[in-house]
C-alpha cells in the first residue's frame, strides 16, 4: 500500500505543492531564524521559543516528508482530457437520485489528498465512488451504508464544476 498510485487532479496538485513550497520557502526558513536566535539566548531547557521552535521544527519536516511521499507517488489525472464522457471515471461530478428518500446528491470523484466532504468531494477508494466507477446515466448503484443498503440512480456526469 506504501507504493499504491496516488491518482489525483491538477488541482489537487497544485494544492499539494503549494503548501510543499509555503512550509519549505517561507515557515521553515522563518522558524530557523527564531529557533537560532532562541539557542543563543543561553540555557535551552527553560527556553519556551527554542523548545516550541524545535518541536515545530519537527513537525514541519514531517509533513514535508509526506508530502515529498505523496508527490512522488501522484498521478494526476486531467478531467478535462477525459474520453468517453457518458461514464463516470474519476474527476467526474455526478449527481445521483436517492431511491430512498427522493433526494439528489452530487458528487465529484477525487484523490485520497482531496477530500472535502463539505463541496461534495469523495475519494475514489470511497464505496461509493467504488460503485459509480464505469456507470453511466440511468444505470442504479447499491452502496451499503451503515444504516444499511442504499440504491441510487445516476441523473447526470460532468467533468467540470456543474453550475447550480
Amino acid at each position: 500500500m506504501a507504493d499504491e498510485k496516488n491518482y489525483i487532479t491538477p488541482q489537487g496538485h497544485a494544492v499539494l505543492e503549494a503548501e510543499f513550497n509555503a512550509l519549505l520557502k517561507v515557515e521553515r526558513p522563518a522558524l530557523v531564524k527564531v529557533v537560532s536566535w532562541a539557542a543563543g539566548n543561553g540555557d535551552r531547557s527553560e527556553n519556551g521559543d527554542y523548545i516550541y521552535g524545535k518541536r515545530r521544527l519537527r513537525q514541519i519536516d514531517g509533513r514535508l516528508r509526506f508530502l515529498m511521499q505523496r508527490m512522488d507517488l501522484a498521478v494526476i489525472v486531467d478531467p478535462a482530457t477525459q474520453q468517453g464522457l457518458e461514464k463516470v471515471f474519476f474527476g467526474a461530478w455526478v449527481t445521483l437520485f436517492s431511491l430512498k428518500d427522493d433526494f439528489e446528491y452530487t458528487y465529484r470523484i477525487v484523490g485520497k489528498d482531496e477530500l472535502e466532504p463539505s463541496l461534495g468531494y469523495i475519494s475514489w477508494v470511497s464505496p461509493l465512488a467504488r460503485a459509480m466507477l464505469g456507470k453511466q446515466i440511468g444505470d442504479i448503484i447499491k452502496v451499503t451504508a451503515p444504516a444499511g443498503e442504499e440504491e441510487y440512480e445516476i441523473i447526470d456526469v460532468q467533468y467540470q464544476a456543474p453550475t447550480f
